[in-house]
């Protein structure tokens, strides 16, 4: 087996999932905060759509997919950051963003050159590094700080390290912290890459989950050398679809797209016309905006009431927690687990996310309120076991 590969730990949801399938074997009724995988409903015309394009005979999708969702595509991002794409040589559909993150880095990285470094941000979606690792390059992780709203601050990173760097991922709105990133910042990022040429990879999955200010695409401050990755699993609930796009630089999804054949394809076509409906339409994500926003609030609220700090949500549906100095997020976790209460450690984003732990606003509006109050009894009981 490979080193590198046989060297990464479990995939840290595998261990959720893991943990989940126990507290049902004992009959615990389960509040599911871990995976970020929400239980709303997939819109009906999306749905609908899907069942009407399956087909008699069922053939292999294409690399490029079908021109009319690019054209979808193409058309809602211009709508939405006001950024012209052309739909035939900058936008690729992907089977969600995750294989398309994983794959990216085999394309764009040379193993024979000094500059095969990788740089993101921790804590951090795990993919960027286990991306970088099964290419063959070399990961640069960057702590992120809660003082910096967990901006990824590439001006302190030294020069020789952005000299030897290939590619450099960034992720606003965050995942897990929530964090958003101003254009200011956006334009700041852009010009150090562009100074070092340097693949700026923006993975921007949460863009349409935001309850103040719609947060900016990095293809607002400029197209050369960015690369975007948008996915409708949690713009129009589609998790299971698979379904997603690359875009940006024309010479780069070109040359993406010239090798994607040896490990990726475009989604199934039934899903292509779903997801040709999902990004045509805003009245469902619209909707959707208001529920999140609705479990964000019972959180908010739930938070202050039992004192614990907490990163302000403007976007994405994860709440970043910050546990009483000397508690691990792994331990609360597991005091939680025993009341059916399931929430990730801070530790399974990578460094910087000790004493933090993540939820994922997954349950029903009412499952929230319930779980709250249950919660606060076990918050309750860990502290006076601490004190």
């Amino acid at each position: 087996m490979n080193r590198r590969i046989r060297e990464l730990k479990a995939y840290p949801m595998d261990r959720l999932n893991r943990a989940k399938e126990e507290l049902r074997r004992k009959g615990i009724k389960i509040y599911d905060f871990g995976t970020g995988d929400p239980k709303e409903p997939t819109d009906e015309r999306i749905r609908r759509a899907l069942i009407e394009a399956v087909p008699e005979v069922s053939q292999y999708p294409t690399v490029k997919g079908r021109r009319e969702l690019r054209q979808a595509i193409a058309g809602w991002f211009e709508k939405r950051f006001g950024v012209s794409l052309d739909p035939d040589r900058e936008v690729i559909p992907t089977a969600g963003s995750k294989e398309a993150i994983f794959h990216f880095p085999l394309v764009f990285i040379d193993t024979d050159s000094e500059k095969r470094k990788v740089i993101f941000g921790t804590p951090a979606y795990p993919v960027y590094e286990r991306g970088t690792f099964f290419a063959g390059g070399e990961t640069y992780p960057v702590e992120l700080k809660y003082e910096d709203r967990f901006l990824l601050r590439l001006d302190r990173v030294p020069k020789s390290v952005l000299e030897e760097t290939a590619i450099v991922w960034i992720n606003y709105p965050h995942n897990p912290t929530g964090a958003v990133a101003p254009l200011s910042y956006l334009e700041e990022v852009y010009g150090i890459c562009r100074e070092h040429n340097i693949i700026l990879c923006s993975d921007e999955c949460y863009t349409e989950i935001y309850f103040k200010e719609p947060p900016h695409s990095t293809l607002e401050v400029g197209k050369e050398g960015v690369v975007v990755f948008h996915s409708l699993s949690k713009r129009s609930g589609m998790t299971g679809y698979r379904s997603g796009f690359v875009a940006g630089d024309e010479r780069i999804i070109q040359e993406y797209l010239k090798y994607r054949s040896s490990f990726g394809v475009a989604s199934q076509e039934f899903v292509q016309r779903a997801a040709e409906v999902a990004w045509s339409d805003e009245e469902h994500v619209e909707k959707r905006r208001k529920i999140f926003k609705e479990k964000a609030e019972i959180f908010d609220r739930f938070f202050r009431e039992i004192g614990l700090e907490f990163l302000p949500v403007e976007a994405t549906f994860y709440f970043w927690v910050k546990l009483p100095k000397g508690i691990s997020g792994e331990e609360y976790a597991l005091h939680l687990l025993n009341y059916g209460i399931v929430i990730s450690p801070g530790e399974f984003f990578g460094k910087g996310g000790e004493g933090f732990f993540r939820i994922a606003l997954v349950p029903t509006p009412d499952e929230c309120r319930e779980a709250t109050e249950v919660w606060r009894k076990a918050h309750k009981e860990f502290m006076e076991k601490r004190n």
